[in-house]
């Protein structure tokens, strides 16, 4: 809440400039930030024209304000996956293959005995898979 405590007819028009900065409370790295401009305005007792005036001035200078945001932080920029990566995926099916091939010193298995795995190497794959 900002409020304006010195009103004065003197103080009309006067443009002020409010600065909000966006950033993770962990991290010194500001996601964005965004200038707003408040303009103190006379009452409603006013003349219409000046009204008028004072309305087209603040929606230019509100034009002007633009937000800066940083590029990791864009969502454009975020790619829209539904899923896990196709790299997660190969790893996991890769862990399975691994622990589905017969161990060191299995001697009733087709598969060639460059293929079997010792009880390291497959506990490794389970830990990767967990």
């Amino acid at each position: 809440v900002i409020r304006h405590r010195d009103v004065r007819a003197s103080h009309y028009g006067v443009i002020d400039k409010f600065r909000l900065q966006v950033s993770e409370q962990s991290q010194r790295k500001a996601l964005g930030r965004k200038e707003i401009i408040a303009t103190l305005l006379p009452s409603a007792k006013e003349p219409p024209q000046q009204k008028e005036e004072e309305e087209k001035r603040i929606k230019e200078h509100l034009a002007e304000s633009v937000f800066f945001e940083q590029t990791l932080c864009q969502p454009e920029n975020r790619t829209a996956s539904s899923g896990p990566s196709l790299l997660t995926v190969f790893l996991g099916i890769v862990c399975i293959a691994a622990l589905m091939l017969p161990t060191l010193g299995e001697m009733e298995s087709l598969v060639p005995l460059y293929l079997h795995l010792s009880v390291n190497q497959k506990l490794v794959a389970a830990y990767v898979l967990g």
